[in-house]
């Protein structure tokens, strides 16, 4: 192949040149209006002179032809694997990779559109637009897109001179049921109701038999599953009240629907933390003593407690003959606070509290059965725990993990943390925040106080002098109890030996007592960074289960979790996709979703040319049905329609690569002067001889 071109290379600036042709120009007009006969002649002659100083050569080229491009993008996401479209999508690359492979002179090139890594979609166009900075502009001849159109990079701006085709995936009958939370509060307060927006819609070529309703079944935290039967099209609210602190997850599912594509948006989950409005706690010293400081310290600097403090200074045996009208005291409001209001306490703590005729064992009696139905009592033991008046002996002690022998020992020692207490949430790991946890021993100040007991059932998480059990924590009925035989933990306060972790403790004591989900014994964990998910299992026994794992589509992958620490295993698990994740260890169950529980592949289902309809028209490109029958292929000249009935076109682009350049004088200098001065000559004997 080769071709050739005139091109000039001017002896004269091109200003000089222009100026002679001008020049030249007038002088022949000048001639032609006088009328003389050899105007024609001096205008070749000027022609001559001009060219002369163009200096004209022909140029001569050697090319290599190059091939045509066809790009083909396919779309191998999520939405485009559902159904049929995977295989109607391998039928029409394989049917387009034999129709350009029969082409002269056209090759082909593949791109493929994977799944989002962070929820972002089918980011069709821009793999296109990666695609064609590989490709000359010259050489692509078109572009064909197998896809479902449901593209979310509308805004890319993909510029080409060539057809854009669409082969579209799906079948004209397709419909979908998906269900949307259109609002849900970040956080709620525990016992408060709050309310849920969601919506069901239907899309697509939905069937009569499809129904204007959907049943609805909803958790919260996986337990106390509800079904409800909801509209479809319309707005709807659920009222829930959450009872559990922290993360709570919410999940809504819609029972799957006949004939709908797929059911992967019928399920979304909502995590909403719950929050304490008011923590109400009783505080009640038994008579002034130095740990009482230490616990209104600690209730007091934490603004969600509301703290009722009474202190006994004047119990009814005390008779100094101080006229009741003369004190500044007021009377213990039993009966209000043990009887009339005692449901309204989240947490009762006794502090060195013995029975002194100021309450009867009918309010002892009533105390416990708050206990029985969710309340929390602590006691703290004094030499009074020990003693015949100790509340142990009262209806009370009914529901004491353990029971005072009456010793009270009283020398050195340091509390130690149990084999089982390192792995209980309240007391593992406590080493770690004492003054002294990076040198030897336990790290804090030793006690001179502690109240013998005996263990009757609870646990025992601390342990004092002689191994005997210093703190012990066990549930009664749906409530907690708590009993720790010393009143010396402010020892540690005051910095005694280098002081304790008293704040730590005491602080874990009080929450696990109110039920803080952080502090439970048993719990199964989840949370997920992007599709990295670390599942968490704390427990007081000796070794876990393994936990099953649910992914969106139902399959299983058994963990084999890790002890990281004493009563605390882990495991790490990289996730194949995003959306609703089920666990469970035969006993605890759990749910986590990374990312959107319906991924943002699954938002939209039905296939569309709605997105990509103003690429095709901007490129006079086509777009076809797969399951109407594929296309055949054309060639077309470049502006012309590129699609019609049943086939889609190529722009055939003659590209090429040249090889070879030759450059020669179409004459040589002096044969463009002999040629001007034959037409001056000719001139003149025109117009002066004949």
């Amino acid at each position: 192949m080769s071709g050739a071109q005139i091109i000039l290379d001017p002896l004269v600036p091109l200003l000089v040149l222009g100026a002679a042709g001008v020049l030249a120009l007038v002088m022949v007009g000048l001639a032609l209006w006088r009328g003389l006969p050899g105007w024609w002649l001096r205008g070749l002659g000027a022609v001559a002179l001009l060219a002369a100083l163009a200096n004209p050569s022909l140029q001569t080229e050697e090319r290599d032809p190059l091939p045509d491009v066809a790009l083909v993008v396919v779309d191998d996401t999520a939405s485009n694997r559902i159904g049929p479209r995977a295989e109607q999508t391998e039928a029409a690359l394989t049917h387009l990779s034999d129709r350009i492979g029969a082409l002269d002179n056209t090759d082909l090139r593949i791109a493929r559109v994977p799944d989002g890594a962070r929820n972002e979609g089918t980011r069709l166009k821009t793999v296109l637009a990666e695609a064609l900075s590989d490709i000359p502009r010259d050489r692509l001849s078109g572009v064909f897109a197998i896809s479902d159109g449901q593209v979310h990079d509308p805004g890319t701006d993909v510029q080409m001179d060539a057809p854009f085709h669409l082969l579209k995936t799906g079948e004209a009958d397709d419909w979908d049921r998906r269900l949307i939370v259109r609002n849900a509060p970040a956080y709620a307060i525990l016992g408060e109701p709050v309310t849920l927006t969601l919506r069901v819609e239907d899309q697509g070529a939905v069937p009569a038999s499809a129904g204007d309703t959907a049943d609805l079944s909803y958790s919260i935290n996986g337990e106390d599953t509800r079904r409800a039967r909801v509209p479809v099209g319309e707005d709807m609210e659920i009222r829930l009240t959450l009872d559990q602190g922290g993360m709570n997850v919410l999940q809504f599912e819609l029972d799957p629907a006949e004939g709908e594509l797929t059911d992967r948006n019928n399920a979304a989950v909502v995590q909403i933390n719950g929050l304490r409005d008011r923590l109400s706690v009783l505080l009640v010293s038994g008579e002034p003593n130095a740990g009482q400081r230490t616990w209104r310290n600690l209730l007091r600097s934490d603004p969600s407690v509301d703290l009722v403090h009474f202190t006994i200074l004047r119990p009814p045996e005390k008779q100094d003959g101080v006229p009741v009208n003369e004190l500044s005291l007021i009377a213990f409001p039993t009966r209000e606070l043990f009887i009339d209001k005692i449901d309204e306490f989240d947490l009762i703590i006794f502090d060195r509290y013995k029975r002194r005729g100021i309450l009867p064992n009918a309010y002892f009696d009533n105390i416990r059965r708050y206990v029985d139905q969710g309340g929390a009592l602590l006691v703290v033991g004094g030499p009074e725990l020990a003693g015949a008046d100790s509340i142990w002996r009262s209806p009370l002690g009914q529901v004491f993990p353990a029971h005072p022998t009456s010793r009270v020992i009283e020398r050195g020692f340091w509390p130690q943390i149990s084999d089982l207490g390192q792995r209980h949430p309240v007391t593992a790991g406590l080493e770690r925040h004492a003054p002294g946890a990076e040198g030897e021993g336990p790290g804090w100040g030793r006690w001179y106080r502690q109240i013998e007991l005996e263990r009757d059932t609870g646990q025992v998480v601390m342990e004092g002098a002689d191994g005997a059990p210093l703190l012990v924590l066990d549930r009664v009925g749906a409530g907690r109890l708590a009993l720790l035989a010393s009143d010396q933990a402010w020892l540690w306060d005051r910095g005694h030996e280098g002081g304790g972790p008293q704040l730590e403790m005491l602080r874990r004591l009080a929450h696990w007592m109110m039920g803080e989900p952080d502090l439970e014994e048993e719990t199964l964990t989840a949370t997920a960074e992007g599709q990295r998910m670390t599942v968490t299992r704390r427990t007081l026994d000796d070794e876990v289960a393994p936990v099953t794992v649910t992914d969106p589509e139902g399959a299983e992958t058994v963990l084999e979790l890790a002890q990281e620490e004493p009563g605390l295993y882990r495991a790490t698990w990289e996730a194949p996709e995003i959306g609703l994740y089920r666990l469970s260890d035969g006993v605890l169950d759990a749910v986590v979703a990374l990312g959107p529980s319906a991924p943002r592949e699954f938002e939209e289902t039905i296939a569309t040319r709605e997105v990509l309809q103003p690429l095709v028209q901007a490129t006079r490109g086509g777009v076809a049905r797969i399951e109407d029958g594929l296309p055949d292929l054309r060639q077309v000249r470049e502006g012309r329609a590129a699609a019609g009935r049943g086939w889609m076109g190529l722009t055939p682009r003659e590209a090429y690569v040249t090889t070879d350049l030759r450059v020669a004088a179409l004459l040589p200098g002096w044969a463009w002067l002999l040629l001007a001065a034959g037409f001056a000559l000719g001139a003149w004997l025109r117009e002066g001889r004949w």
